[in-house]
């Protein structure tokens, strides 16, 4: 026997813990949100003129960026294939991951930097006499925005399917002498069409979702989507019977799309290809060459510009003064705090869901519980995705707010939202490490009869020290930079970082804004490369 009874059964109650957990913290939230709805409050949902026109914003503005992010990803990833010799293409696809760790707010203030009012590309428009076309604002800068960030993920997702086509389909090709149009009709695009749906379906579910993009680009009531406009409705109009109505149609609509995607094709980035080379025959010539770089440099433009907005205008920003603002302080520890507790609670949920998948793994046999049990452990951190942040926002302020003040719950909350949300990349890093690492050392150790602290001590920590690592400073890095739970419960007695960026460009101190952005942005970047240093394999992010 690997593990005892005494060993199983801590194993399976921890696990059990930690799934009532996660059950039920959303449940309370949904239930709330069905009990205070109440029959007219749904009607309303479906009657309701201002509720159909913001559900066919968010639906138009995330089939418009999955369209626009999938087919500017394609021939970007393509060039990337073509070309395994590049100069510089390593950084080319590591600089791709980059948005996907940046925090969603700080990226959007690179873009205001680049495509705003007073920004470079129209104050380059200004000095060559021609008026001011671009806008950010409204359902352009969205759009442009949802493709910053979902371009590099699609754009690395086909690159991994590209780049797992044999060898010898293109010596093939080379013999048949196909032309870059030929092997993309038979070579490449069989395979992209196969990961493509996954990858839109994916992408669609994070447009649909998103938050801070939203309320920062949207521009007003004609841009607005139903996250945005569940804020709206309890922050500024306080209707809580609208909020109500638009969570319940935003958990509906999630489902839906899910449900989707539960029939497409699964994706996952198994790492960066930067080290990979494949010899192809279409990417040699001139005229080919010269279109792979001209992709590159304005994928790489596009990219590269917005980051270096950022450090641009935030090194401008007087760092020294902003540093020495109390509430530069008290916004840091708060967020720091917060940041902790997220990372703390969603590592040790996962570290109970995984131990109890890994005992029922154990078992010589197993029953329906046990089968029952293991495929809910291994769902458990994709409920979350089911009720976005600020419907779970809106639940629990439903719910706490006939107890007492309100704001003094929303720290724990924000940082329990938060580990929910995290949760999902912490499984994914923990898991894979964690059962491979007891394959290789369990019938080892329990010959040895080493059990307890000093198995933990002598064989656990030194193997699993990186991964955990890897995985808390990736959730306190998400829960830093996040604004969407602590949207609905910022005040001045609770300001995280990313509320005092957000409470200073409203009130139009975007020197402010952009220090502030770029101390974060900084801290983010060295929690991510903490903890993927030493690593071999890098894992993904998905953001709202």
């Amino acid at each position: 026997m690997l593990l005892t009874a005494a060993q199983r059964r801590f194993s399976m109650i921890g696990g059990a813990i930690g799934l009532a957990g996660i059950v039920l913290f959303i449940a309370l939230a949904v239930a709330m949100l069905l009990t205070a709805s109440g029959i007219q409050s749904l009607t309303s949902v479906l009657t309701d003129p201002y509720i159909g026109r913001v559900l066919r914003f968010t639906l138009l503005q995330a089939f418009l960026s999955t369209l626009f992010s999938v087919a500017f990803a394609i021939p970007l990833a393509q060039a990337l294939a073509r070309q395994p010799n590049f100069p510089g293409r390593q950084w080319i696809v590591r600089l791709m991951a980059l948005p996907m760790g940046l925090p969603v707010l700080i990226g959007a203030l690179g873009l205001i930097g680049i495509w705003g009012r007073q920004g470079v590309l129209n104050s380059l428009l200004l000095r060559l006499g021609l008026a001011e076309p671009i806008s950010i604002y409204g359902l352009a800068g969205i759009l442009l925005a949802h493709v910053f960030f979902n371009l590099p993920l699609a754009c690395r997702l086909m690159l991994m399917s590209l780049e797992r086509i044999p060898g010898e389909y293109w010596l093939v090709g080379a013999g048949l002498g196909m032309r870059p149009k030929d092997v993309f009709r038979f070579i490449e695009w069989p395979v992209l069409r196969s990961v493509i749906p996954g990858i839109a379906g994916l992408i669609f579910m994070l447009c649909a979702t998103s938050f801070t993009l939203v309320l920062t680009l949207g521009g007003g009531p004609a841009a607005t989507t139903i996250e945005v406009a569940i804020y709206q409705s309890l922050r500024f109009d306080f209707d809580p019977g609208r909020a109500v109505s638009l969570s319940v149609l935003q958990i509906v609509l999630t489902a839906i799309i899910l449900g989707g995607m539960a029939l497409l094709r699964s994706v996952d980035d198994e790492g960066t290809t930067a080290g990979k080379t494949v010899k192809r025959p279409d990417g040699t010539s001139l005229p080919v060459r010269l279109l792979d770089i001209t992709l590159l440099s304005l994928g790489v433009a596009f990219l590269l510009l917005p980051l270096i907005s950022i450090t641009v205008a935030g090194l401008r920003a007087n760092l020294i003064k902003l540093f020495i603002e109390p509430i530069f302080w008290r916004s840091a520890i708060t967020s720091a705090s917060i940041a902790t507790c997220s990372a703390v609670l969603s590592s040790s949920i996962a570290i109970l869901l995984i131990r109890a998948r890994h005992t029922i793994t154990l078992g010589r046999t197993r029953t329906h519980v046990d089968r029952a049990f293991f495929a809910a452990t291994g769902s458990a951190s994709s409920f979350v995705l089911l009720v976005p942040p600020i419907v779970l926002a809106t639940g629990w302020f439903m719910a706490l707010r006939s107890i007492g003040d309100i704001h003094a719950y929303a720290p724990l909350l924000i940082a329990a939202i938060n580990a929910l949300m995290s949760l999902p990349f912490v499984m994914r890093v923990l898991e894979p490490a964690y059962m491979t690492h007891q394959q290789r050392t369990q019938r080892l150790s329990a010959s040895l009869g080493i059990a307890g602290f000093t198995r933990l001590r002598f064989v656990d920590w030194p193997a699993m020290r990186r991964p955990l690592l890897t995985a808390l400073s990736f959730a306190a890095a998400l829960s830093l930079g996040d604004l969407g739970a602590v949207a609905l419960f910022g005040s001045d007695s609770l300001v995280t970082l990313p509320w005092l960026i957000y409470s200073r460009m409203g009130s139009y101190r975007t020197s402010d804004a952009d220090g502030l952005a770029l101390i974060l942005g900084i801290v983010c970047l060295l929690l991510t490369i903490a903890g993927t240093t030493g690593n071999a394999r890098k894992e993904a992010v998905l953001h709202g």
